[in-house]
């Protein structure tokens, strides 16, 4: 991943990171409320040697202190010292639980030991740090005097240098430390979770999410409307609207392909129902029309027709009656309005679609279209649930998938081109539909319908894929 991956991924997670880091946050909140007031006393002793005033006996001694005074910071909390302060003040404890609270530190090049205590009541933590400023010499004494003498003839010499006061703050717990732990603490896992939730999100977001499956060029890109149920045919319901644009922007990019050889029957299919390939495919055809085209838009889904629902038409008599000698093409065929946009519906559902489209009077039919019209575009079944849309791209000059941004995998895309591929099918591009207008999925499908009408330079990388 690349820097604006990264963006793109905060952008489009940033609920995910915001309500991890609050969580986080949340919790060390919640531990520093519910954990004890710790207080901390301090002492500091000094540690000398008794010796002459001569030079060579006074280096001897300080080498000899600042060795000794490393093994001291043990003794402190050996049970020879703390058993002694356990008396003394009348703690109900032992050794070992006291000496996980007391820490015994030798500043580098010194013959001093800083000594702190912690506890969760203040004046208790000052009084074991005061006991042990006065234990600790008479134990040293003890330990250091010479085989046969008394104590006094130690020659080590341990000093208090602070006495321990009551401290009057805790040192635990530390809400602004903790508070910060936790933003950036929850900032991590929410960066993390929102990482590995992208990398598992294998939909289609945007063209190189298409470009990961096929090589095919994305053609044309539909911005996602709330509306588009209740107005289906954008194009004529609010032509100058930017998904109205976009519509005739995939026309442009749609004459271009391949114009050597230019298909004039194309199948429109998608790998799932609900991505939009019927709408697409009637907003199309009426602004093919609209550019002078003569164009018959074949209701091709002989299970689910939705095409003549959305177009007002009426559908008793159609493809199927024609497929079977029931009726003439001719005869069949419905105006669409006053524009040269020419209907051909799905008729009576029969029970075996495949064989129907597959036969060879639905290629007949495909050829006689062809001949009367510039463009012939037939409205499939999507490619995943059934072969209806793989069995008509073999009798047409091609077909273009359309592909809801979002809800197809590019695990499910593959295998739609897949079954193209299978059956020698030509593949002229795919279409990005619902293509998000806000967001860090939002793409430039907006910008590019404007483009595309006023800029040929940008209908030419449109068309070759480049951005």
């Amino acid at each position: 991943m690349e820097l604006h991956d990264y963006i793109r991924v905060i952008r489009k997670r940033w609920r995910v990171i915001a309500a991890a880091t609050l969580l986080v946050i949340a919790g060390a909140a919640a531990v520093t409320t519910m954990s004890p007031r710790v207080y901390e006393a301090q002492t500091q002793l000094f540690v000398s040697t008794s010796g002459g005033s001569d030079t060579t006996q006074l280096l001897q001694g300080s080498s000899f202190t600042q060795q000794r005074v490393k093994s001291y910071a043990d003794v402190i909390t050996s049970p020879v010292v703390l058993d002694q302060v356990i008396q003394q003040l009348g703690l109900k404890t032992d050794a070992d639980s006291l000496a996980k609270n007391i820490t015994a530190t030798v500043p580098l090049d010194t013959v001093l030991i800083e000594v702190a205590v912690d506890d969760t009541d203040a004046e208790r933590a000052a009084r074991i740090a005061d006991a042990l400023g006065k234990q600790f010499p008479k134990t040293v004494r003890s330990i250091e005097a010479s085989s046969g003498q008394g104590t006094d003839a130690s020659p080590v010499k341990v000093s208090v240098m602070r006495v321990p006061t009551v401290p009057t703050a805790p040192v635990s717990p530390k809400p602004v430390r903790n508070i910060g732990l936790g933003v950036v603490l929850g900032l991590l896992v929410g960066l993390g979770l929102a990482l590995l939730r992208d990398l598992l999100d294998t939909s289609i977001k945007n063209d190189e999410d298409v470009a990961q499956v096929t090589g095919a060029t994305v053609i044309g890109g539909i911005a996602f409307d709330n509306d588009a149920a209740k107005r289906p045919l954008i194009v004529q319901a609010d032509p100058h609207s930017p998904r109205a644009e976009a519509f005739r922007a995939l026309r442009t990019n749609l004459q271009f392909v391949d114009a050597a050889n230019q298909p004039r029957s194309i199948v429109f299919t998608s790998s799932l129902p609900g991505e939009g390939k019927t709408t697409t495919t009637a907003n199309l055809a009426i602004t093919l029309a609209a550019a002078g085209s003569r164009v018959c838009v074949v209701e091709g889904d002989l299970r689910r027709p939705r095409m003549l629902d959305y177009m007002g038409m009426e559908g008793s008599v159609g493809l199927t009656n024609v497929l079977i000698g029931q009726a003439d093409l001719g005869d069949v065929l419905q105006r669409f309005a006053n524009t040269e946009v020419w209907v051909l519906g799905c008729g009576p559902i029969p029970p075996n679609p495949s064989e129907l489209l597959g036969s060879t009077a639905m290629l007949e039919v495909v050829r006689q279209l062809e001949a009367r019209f510039d463009y012939v575009i037939i409205d499939a079944p999507p490619l995943l649930p059934v072969t209806d849309a793989a069995v008509l791209s073999t009798v047409t000059g091609g077909t273009v998938v359309v592909v809801g941004t979002g809800s197809t995998t590019r695990e499910q895309l593959a295998r739609s081109i897949a079954s193209i591929e299978a059956v020698n099918g030509r593949l002229l591009g795919m279409v990005l539909n619902k293509v998000p207008t806000k967001g860090a999925d939002a793409y430039s499908y907006y910008r590019d319908g404007y483009a595309s009408i006023s800029d040929p330079e940008r209908q030419l990388d449109l068309r070759s894929g480049s951005r």
